[in-house]
């Protein structure tokens, strides 16, 4: 896993996504990395992490990529995930079953706003856009008060 800080505006997490990631720790190292975020936010962000490396590990064949980039002039989180495959996300259905196919409503729910786009050479990345639950034009609402 690698954390990359690109200077004032931004930060990036950019690290595989394996079949044998424990999901778990990967919400601990997301968790980490953005802990100066309000905790609803944060939250949203594990939520819509976890979804979408969800999908590549159930849906997808190989491995993929996440990135998490951090704008802080805007108070945005932009969550990416890269796979192989050319299939879609399909909203509210899924072929592993009639309890399972809800990751993509959870993202629609939390998120500004989500999609796709191409890879070259195949596969697509999946992204979604979170911003602060609060008043976001407010100063300080998406950064937590607390300092771990």
């Amino acid at each position: 896993m690698k954390t990359v800080d690109e200077g004032p505006a931004s930060v990036v997490l950019d690290l595989e996504v394996e079949p044998a990631i424990a999901l778990s720790a990967l919400r601990g190292h997301v968790a980490g990395t953005l802990r100066d975020l309000g905790e609803d936010h944060r939250y949203d962000v594990l939520l819509i992490v976890t979804e979408l490396v969800s999908n590549v590990l159930d849906h997808t064949p190989g491995t993929g990529r996440l990135r998490i980039l951090q704008q802080n002039a805007g108070c945005e989180v932009t969550i990416e995930v890269d796979d192989r495959s050319p299939a879609q996300p399909v909203y509210g259905r899924s072929r592993l079953g009639c309890d399972r196919g809800r990751g993509i409503v959870v993202v629609d729910n939390l998120a500004r706003a989500w999609g796709t786009r191409p890879l070259p050479g195949g596969g697509k990345t999946v992204f979604a856009s979170v911003r602060c639950p609060d008043d976001q034009n407010a100063a300080g609402s998406c950064r937590s008060d607390e300092r771990d």
